[in-house]
């Protein structure tokens, strides 16, 4: 049985990775969605880190392992719990991601004529 992820982690990851920018969490499902500069770079679910992947971050990460967060899901570059004590390792991780990944674009707003 899955169970949802604990607070205490996210809010120790949300710490960890401060210096990549601004660094928030969403709670979403039981599980979240970290945010870096307004775009989601990671999911933390079942208290495990998922971080998206780009080809950027797949090069500074090197051999990590790809893994689903949630079943249907696209593979996400799992961050195991070993590195998750390298604050500066993981706060590249994170501004590399965020850089690479695109702006979500806004959304429209219907126009009242």
């Amino acid at each position: 049985m899955n169970m949802a992820t604990q607070e205490s982690i996210v809010e120790y990851l949300v710490t960890q990775v401060s210096g990549a920018g601004a660094v928030r969490a969403r709670k979403m499902f039981g599980e979240y969605a970290l945010y870096c500069n307004e775009k989601v770079v990671a999911l933390v679910c079942d208290d495990k880190l998922f971080v998206k992947p780009t080809e950027a971050g797949k090069v500074f990460a090197k051999n990590l392992e790809e893994a689903p967060p949630y079943p249907g899901s696209k593979p996400f570059l799992l961050i195991e719990e070993d590195h998750w004590e390298n604050s500066e390792w993981m706060t590249e991780l994170m501004r590399i991601t965020a850089v690479e990944l695109p702006v979500s674009k806004p959304k429209k707003r219907k126009r009242s004529d």
